[in-house]
């Protein structure tokens, strides 16, 4: 039997550890300092994401397949005659948070080292680019505090802007298990809406968008009012401290003031504010809902600020704690990924350009920082970007703005995309596609939230001609005469010249600095075991960073920095303010999860989560589909009724694309508008109008291959043998829809209750199946699903159709398929308690990431029960 594979899981920035044994089962990494052995229902289910339908593997050109030399010559020429036309500025490089370190490194040594443009950023500018610029701010250096560690021996958790039940939920259960190891830990989630997150916590702050900056400096305000804070501690390690006094003296920091305009009550305010003064043991944990704003990196500073006023930094279970989204997202701020870095954490700054310069050997090194995404994006546009490289991102739909973004894609003279995939919007409009190497083909490192630097170990061959990014890009840099700089000859070998670099000329100037690394051997590399930095000769941590006091500035102290809220105008008239994110199942846009048909089976549609009484209050409450639009764009989603959405607002997944849906493309509608400091955008505020779509007909087609009409709205889920589409349309008749549908093949037609089953046969073998007035929400269609490719037997087809009728409800655990319906079963059969809603169903047994909602149907129904008995 082959050994076992320790690798890590592809998907969020907690970093689990994987084993792949020699049959290619995934379980947990027990042995991992991060999981624990745990994972999530998307770590669960990387054995069936493997199985990509139509799968990049060959290298294409203008969609003609050819050869890995014919496409590396015609990527470094296209470099090369635009540079020498336009100049080095002229070409670009878009990089993601789930590229490996290494293939970071060479990316980031092409772009800024050799071709001398730092034009190269990331998908991390979306997402964690206001968190950096704040630790740089106050730290002098983008170095998180904390440890995972810290989770266990906090007393007061808070909790901002992050659905970590659903975003990191392996993280969310490490904190379940310290919570029940210390029932006084108390936890407090800030946060606009309801989630599965503010659904276990103590306090739920429901704050109105946008005004976390003005609840932390209240907080701030009360800090220095009180004996909290931490006078010896502010004298001895931080600056700013006048300054920041003087900006929070206003009368809008009163109690009264921020409750008005955060929307708490007093009681809650005073509650919040009151928990943090008296617990030393406070850890923040903030995410995306801090960072994506227009004043994203002060809302992480006055986070900051709180911390440093009251010493709570460096110490066991007490810091302010910035979750990473991308499994590399540090590694790539590591390697100098964004585009105001350069590179192992240093700056554009005289000494730091001439280091980088002699250790790479090159006299071409970009002069300062380049664009950042959203101004690559204006770039193209304008022509002054010729070529464009992406790599293991799909920015088509992942950028604000994005119908703009494609267009500006569209004009890219050389847009070259190196992905699995040929299908994602991205790889549509590329002139050049590289077949990359996927997750269990990929050799390198990552590194975690928690500075957890980790090993990604290959456990297949990649299929094709699919080979891994960094070799892809050596190849290139090669091809255009830098061979000596690039003749690297595996992962190890670049990984060793990536710690050389963060220690070189370093002096302790520099966190950053794994150069103790920079000697291993390639044996040593293939076993090395996760650590975390600074090293200080650990293996596995804790690395708790500033215990000592001591920060990366100049004069090693930390830097309180005072910032005001801008003022924001309210959405008028019938306009609702948009929130996005994501779903506990899917990840970005659904290029590795949206064939997996349990990762699709809990939300198999685009949405639209809209607070009931908006709904009526609106006349929308009759609708099957909405159109939010403003003046970017819009798209069509389907309604769903959500109490824990506050009036005024809809909240929608962001994942889907227009690979899996006509209409679910949100980031269509998010404007281009973000922070001016850090450049990450404003996804969570957008003011949008809302218009009921009155349908025609609707319909599930479940088939083996995809319909051969689509009318104006359709989104498809994989199944376990074949697809479902849901099909909806406001313009076109039952009687056209039908015949478009059925216009190829023999059909048979059943009438229905409600509606009509078609189905389609080939050969006297059923090859689809068409339930007019039927929305896949309302049926089971794998029950059908598994007729497909079979004999027409008319009982037994109405047999699965009796079954398929019947529907399922909504799944709740993905892990073991278990549905709404049958836990509500259950708890009617006289089920009670959480244990024995696992032991029965199974359900929470695994990952652990529906608990939360099995805990709420449990309460539901105890409540009901309660208000029947009174």
């Amino acid at each position: 039997m082959t050994a076992s594979i320790h690798t890590t899981c592809p998907y969020c920035g907690v970093g689990c550890g994987v084993k792949i044994d020699g049959q290619g089962a995934v379980t947990g990494d027990q042995l991992h300092p991060a999981n624990r052995g745990a994972l999530c229902v998307k770590g669960m289910a990387l054995g069936e994401s493997q199985t990509l339908p139509n799968r990049l593997l060959y290298p294409r050109v203008d969609g003609r397949q050819l050869d890995w030399p014919e496409a590396i010559a015609t990527v470094a020429t296209g470099f090369a005659e635009i540079i020498k036309r336009h100049g080095p500025q002229a070409v670009a490089f878009y990089g993601s948070g789930q590229m490996l370190t290494e293939d970071y490194y060479v990316a980031n040594k092409l772009m800024k080292g050799f071709i001398g443009s730092a034009n190269i950023d990331t998908n991390s500018r979306l997402c964690m680019s206001s968190a950096v610029a704040a630790h740089q701010r106050a730290f002098g250096e983008d170095a998180v505090p904390a440890g995972y560690e810290d989770l266990a021996e906090a007393e007061l958790v808070v909790m901002v802007g992050a659905n970590s039940a659903w975003t990191h939920p392996v993280l969310f259960r490490r904190l379940e298990q310290a919570r029940a190891a210390n029932p006084a830990q108390r936890w407090i989630v800030i946060d606009p809406r309801g989630t599965a997150t503010s659904q276990q916590a103590d306090l739920h702050l429901q704050i109105k968008p946008g005004s976390d900056l003005l609840l932390f400096n209240g907080l701030a305000r009360r800090i220095l009012d009180s004996a909290s804070m931490d006078r010896a501690f502010i004298e001895q390690h931080v600056t700013g401290f006048a300054e920041l006094s003087l900006t929070l003296g206003g009368s809008e920091y009163r109690t009264d003031k921020v409750a008005e305009a955060t929307g708490l009550t007093i009681a809650e305010l005073n509650r919040f504010y009151q928990a943090f003064l008296d617990t030393p043991k406070t850890l923040t944990l903030f995410c995306m809902g801090i960072n994506q704003s227009e004043q994203g990196t002060d809302n992480a500073g006055a986070i900051i600020n709180c911390h440093l006023l009251t010493g709570r930094i460096g110490k066991p279970g007490a810091a302010p704690f910035s979750l990473t989204g991308q499994p590399n997202a540090m590694g790539g701020r590591e390697v100098g990924g964004l585009a105001n870095q350069l590179a192992a954490h240093m700056d554009f700054a005289p000494g730091n350009r001439d280091k980088v310069a002699r250790f790479w050997g090159s006299d071409r090194l970009a002069p300062g920082p380049g664009l950042k995404a959203m101004e690559m994006i204006d770039a193209l546009e304008r022509g002054d970007i010729k070529a464009l490289w992406v790599m293991g991102s799909n920015p088509a739909v992942s950028l604000p703005d994005s119908a703009r973004a494609r267009r500006a894609l569209e004009k890219c003279e050389l847009l070259v995309v190196s992905d699995i995939s040929p299908n994602t919007d991205t790889a549509r409009l590329a002139r050049v596609l590289l077949p990359a190497a996927g997750w269990g083909e990929k050799d390198g490192t990552v590194t975690n939230s928690a500075r957890t630097i980790s090993r990604q170990r290959p456990f297949k061959p990649a299929p094709g001609a699919a080979r891994p990014d960094w070799w892809a890009i050596c190849q290139v840099a090669q091809a255009m005469g830098f061979e000596q700089a690039f003749g690297f000859d595996s992962p190890a070998a670049i990984f060793r010249e990536h710690a050389a670099l963060s220690g070189f000329e370093n002096g302790g100037e520099r966190l950053f600095d794994i150069s103790a690394l920079s000697g291993l051997s390639d044996e040593q590399y293939q076993q090395m075991t996760p650590r975390s930095w600074p090293l200080a000769g650990r293996e596995t941590g804790p690395a708790r960073l500033f215990g000592d006091g001591h920060f990366a500035t100049p004069d090693g102290k930390a830097r309180l920095h005072p910032a005001s809220p801008r003022e924001r105008s309210e959405p008028a008239g019938a306009r609702l303010l948009l929130n996005t994110g994501r779903l506990r199942d899917q990840w970005h846009t659904m290029s590795r999860t949206g064939h997996v048909a349990r990762l699709m089976a809990a939300t198999s549609e685009p949405q639209a989560q809209i607070n009931p009484s908006t709904l009526s209050r609106g006349g929308l409450d009759q609708a099957l589909l909405l159109q939010l639009h403003n003046e970017r764009g819009h798209t069509l989603l389907r309604v769903v009724a959500d109490e824990s959405i506050p009036p005024g607002q809809v909240f929608v997944p962001m994942h889907w694309s227009g690979e899996f849906s006509s209409g679910g493309r949100v980031n269509d509608l998010v404007s281009a508008r973000g922070c001016p400091t850090s450049g990450q955008p404003a996804f969570k505020q957008n003011p949008v109008q809302v218009v009921a779509v009155r349908h025609q007909w609707q319909a599930s087609w479940i088939g083996l291959e995809a319909p051969r009409w689509l009318p104006e709205w359709w989104s498809r889920r994989p199944l376990a043998s074949g697809e479902c589409w849901s099909l909806i349309d406001s313009q076109t008749s039952l009687a056209e829809a039908r015949t478009a549908l059925t216009r190829e093949g023999s059909w048979l037609d059943w009438p229905l209750p409600q509606g009509r089953l078609l189905v389609g046969l080939e050969a006297g073998k059923i090859q689809g199946l068409l339930l007019f007035g039927q929305s896949p929400w309302q049926i089971n269609p794998e029950a059908l699903a598994s007729l497909l490719g079979s004999t027409l037997q008319p009982s037994l087809l109405l047999g699965q159709l009796s079954q398929a009728l019947a529907g399922t409800g909504r799944l709740v655990c993905s892990c073991w398929s278990v549905t709404e319906k049958r836990i509500r079963q259950a708890i009617e059969e006289g089920v009670e308690q959480l244990e024995e809603l696992q032991q029965q169903l199974k359900c929470g047994t695994r990952c652990g990431s529906c608990i939360p909602e099995l805990k709420q149907l449990l309460e539901a129904s105890q409540s009901q029960s309660l208000g029947e008995k009174l």
